[in-house]
């Protein structure tokens, strides 16, 4: 059996290598971050972002302060989506920034190393807003999602 484009996007070990990033991104802060895959969709791409954010839950953290990022393989489109709380403090242009840094790796076929440098960028303006403290629990997995 032939393997698919979602599997094929990221060998086992890139996406242990993303995971360590989520688990590094998040080491300090309250913040929750996500990664899914999936073949594609045939609508519009931030609509089902938004669709798989609510399906993973991650519209439930105690801060609002979740991420996805979104992948859509043999559509060739990702998004990267942030909860209203994390949406709130960011300065304008942060999420096209992050967009732009994990598009200049995709473009290359760099498809790990652009989540990665994309999971610490957003790692980074979590930690500055949302600073980890005692009772903070992680509150979403962090693996990779796919369905």
């Amino acid at each position: 059996m032939a393997e698919s484009k979602v599997e094929a996007f990221l060998t086992p070990e890139e996406e242990q290598e993303v995971i360590d990033a989520i688990l590094q991104a998040e080491r300090d802060t309250s913040g929750e971050i996500r990664v899914h895959l999936e073949r594609g969709t045939h609508g519009d791409h931030m609509a089902r972002a938004k669709e798989v954010f609510h399906i993973l839950k991650m519209d439930n953290t105690k801060d609002s302060n979740g991420v996805l990022f979104y992948v859509a393989v043999a559509d060739r489109k990702f998004v990267v989506y942030g909860d209203k709380g994390i949406n709130d403090v960011v300065l304008p242009g942060f999420w096209d920034k992050t967009r732009d840094i994990v598009e200049e790796a995709f473009r290359k076929g760099a498809f790990k190393q652009g989540l990665v440098d994309g999971i610490l960028n957003a790692g980074k303006e979590l930690k500055k807003h949302f600073p980890w403290r005692r009772d903070d629990e992680n509150e979403l997995r962090d693996d990779i999602s796919h369905f």
